[in-house]
């Protein structure tokens, strides 16, 4: 399984996860996936649905809320929902795209529209190795 790095304490993020890596992100104790990846994005990527079919199976929520370039308002709107939904219930959040890159931007945009400071999102995101000192937060 790709490696996940902690934005906060239920938030985590990454590159590329497999159908395969669902079943282990559940016994880790995630609740929910959220993939920000197009599909079709790159030749052999798994797409959507057989990530979808992996992690319902695995007992996770799964939200694709895909991403090209900038994150856009409903793509930020979906991922803050999903956040808040998993915060409420305490529950963990792994969340990737390809690199992880476009993932971090969408997480500190919905948390900054929950009013979450734009320094301590960027020093969060960038403890875990991405630099969003360019996003207009």
């Amino acid at each position: 399984m790709a490696q996940l790095k902690s934005l906060s304490s239920s938030v985590s993020i990454g590159p590329q996860l497999q159908p395969t890596d669902m079943a282990a992100l559940a016994a880790e104790g995630y609740a929910s996936v959220i993939n920000n990846r197009p599909d079709d994005e790159e030749p052999g990527q798994p797409s959507s649905a057989e990530l979808e079919a992996a992690a319902t199976a695995a007992g996770l929520a799964y939200l694709h809320a895909p991403i090209r370039g900038m994150p856009d308002d409903q793509a930020v709107n979906l991922v803050r929902h999903q956040l808040k939904a998993d915060a409420d219930a305490s529950a963990r959040t792994a969340m990737f795209c390809r690199s992880g890159m476009r993932s971090s931007a969408a997480w500190a945009m919905a948390q900054r529209l929950g009013g979450a400071d734009p320094d301590d999102l960027r020093d969060a995101a960038a403890a875990a190795g991405y630099d969003l000192s360019r996003l207009p937060l």
